[in-house]
């Protein structure tokens, strides 16, 4: 059977999630959604809260996966972050927070091969 974009999107989301948990993280959530936007993955590293976009490239033409974090996309992972933590915070203090993006290229996407994942920590600023 052929990997629709769908499929391979949520192969990548679950391969993340894997090489993540490797490197201590605990999942919390996947797939947030709210009028904002969606995040990928929401995990806890130690203390601090991350939420964790993953992208999946079939080529580098455009610039790759990094280059898909645009400005307008960092925007709605803000946001929804903010409406995340809104809803689901029961704390009074606001936990620490990063953000983080994990890239892969499509012809990388096999569950046993974890070692062509680029994993940024702190992929961009609030």
């Amino acid at each position: 059977m052929k990997m629709n974009e769908n499929n391979a999107g949520l192969e990548a989301e679950k391969l993340a999630a894997t090489f993540l948990m490797s490197h201590g993280l605990k999942l919390v959530m996947q797939n947030y959604h709210c009028r904002f936007g969606e995040i990928d993955l929401i995990m806890q590293d130690a203390k601090t809260l991350v939420f964790i976009e993953v992208k999946l490239r079939t080529s580098s033409q455009f610039g790759g996966a990094a280059a898909s974090i645009t400005p307008q996309k960092q925007q709605k992972l803000i946001l929804t972050a903010q409406h995340y933590l809104q809803t689901h915070n029961q704390k009074k203090a606001e936990p620490a927070c990063r953000f983080d993006a994990i890239l892969m290229s499509r012809k990388d996407l096999k569950p046993t091969d974890l070692q062509h994942i680029e994993w940024i920590r702190n992929a961009f600023e609030t």
